[in-house]
């Protein structure tokens, strides 16, 4: 079952205009559009009048106005206007979705009752400021969103999987540590790299050479959040008792997993720097190397969503490098107990 009393990313922020965007989400099809004011709205992406999707319609004022047979509606999602009469019959009304913005993304609530605002992420990478560069992308991944928790848990296969950018042998030889907070729902994994080769990815962005202490460290809020701080700095040169860190180069890569249906799931990402922020040649170079990252965890999923959907019968082997994985498992197996039992 879906957990749906969290918040999920529906939409990268530059996504939304006066044009509007369909999105499957949780199995539901959800219309968004950003209003002539500049709010953000979220309808469900059917005109209750014949059910032709809201959002093939167009953005009038503050409201959307469905293109089959112009039915208006307002982001409360009641309907303000029908063609040819001035009754409007009461059923025609669509529900709505609160939809919030957080730097370069925007959130849904598609649970019951009030949203839970608490639940946001605290994110403040996410926002574009003068001392931070932000990037975003989105990638549907025709696999389950089981497989995409394991993908981003286990980060050891970048050294096969992403050998031409990120990948180097000491992502896969490094031992791991993790930590788990089954109250906080939260789930860390550590890698810490010391004089290790700079891959491609960042040694053509930061301008480091030779050898660099890289640090990855996983921070997994389920269902839906996950943030991975990332830290090179030039070997042997730890952050100072104070804290400081000046000389090293941060980034946060976000990653925003929003199940489509039961076997596809939106895969968000966004990379927030603290250097080259100007260099808009670098926010071009992270991004088309961010997207093949992105393209080749798309196309193994995919071979392996492929093999499940077979039904042959397989078994895992897990080893220490599942922890993580298998920590975020039993957490979102208690997640979606607890919402099982108090919606029955």
């Amino acid at each position: 079952m879906f957990i749906r009393q969290r918040w999920y990313v529906a939409a990268l922020a530059a996504e939304l205009s006066d044009r509007p965007i369909g999105r499957t989400i949780l199995g539901e099809h959800v219309a968004m559009y950003r209003n002539h004011a500049g709010a953000v709205v979220a309808l469900r992406d059917t005109c209750p009048h014949r059910g032709y999707p809201l959002s093939l319609g167009r953005v009038v004022g503050e409201h959307l106005v469905c293109g089959y047979h112009g039915f208006t509606f307002d982001a409360g999602g009641s309907c303000v206007s029908v063609p040819g009469q001035d009754r409007i019959p009461s059923r025609l009304h669509v529900r709505t979705y609160p939809l919030v913005e957080l730097g370069a993304w925007a959130f849904i609530w598609m649970g019951a009752g009030e949203p839970d605002y608490a639940r946001l992420p605290d994110a403040p990478w996410l926002e574009a400021s003068e001392e931070r560069a932000v990037i975003a992308g989105v990638a549907a991944i025709d696999a389950n969103f089981g497989l995409l928790v394991d993908n981003l848990l286990d980060l050891s296969h970048e050294t096969f999987l992403h050998s031409g950018s990120i990948g180097t042998p000491e992502v896969a030889e490094t031992p791991i540590e993790v930590e788990v907070d089954e109250a906080a729902r939260r789930v860390e994994v550590y890698r810490h790299m010391t004089g290790v080769v700079c891959p491609p990815f960042y040694a053509n962005t930061t301008g480091l050479e030779g050898l660099v202490d890289r640090w990855q460290d996983i921070e997994y809020h389920p269902p839906a959040f996950y943030q991975l701080n990332s830290r090179l700095a030039p070997t042997g040169r730890p952050p100072l008792p104070d804290g400081s860190d000046d000389h090293a180069f941060h980034m946060k890569i976000f990653y925003g997993l929003t199940p489509a249906t039961e076997r596809t799931v939106w895969d968000f990402w966004a990379l927030s720097r603290d250097f080259a922020v100007e260099d808009r040649t670098v926010d071009d170079f992270l991004a088309k190397m961010q997207a093949g990252v992105v393209q080749e965890d798309v196309d193994a999923l995919t071979v392996l969503q492929a093999r499940l959907d077979e039904g042959n019968e397989t078994t895992e082997v897990s080893i220490k490098i599942d922890r993580g994985g298998l920590a975020a498992r039993r957490i979102l197996d208690d997640m979606a107990r607890e919402e099982l039992a108090a919606s029955s």
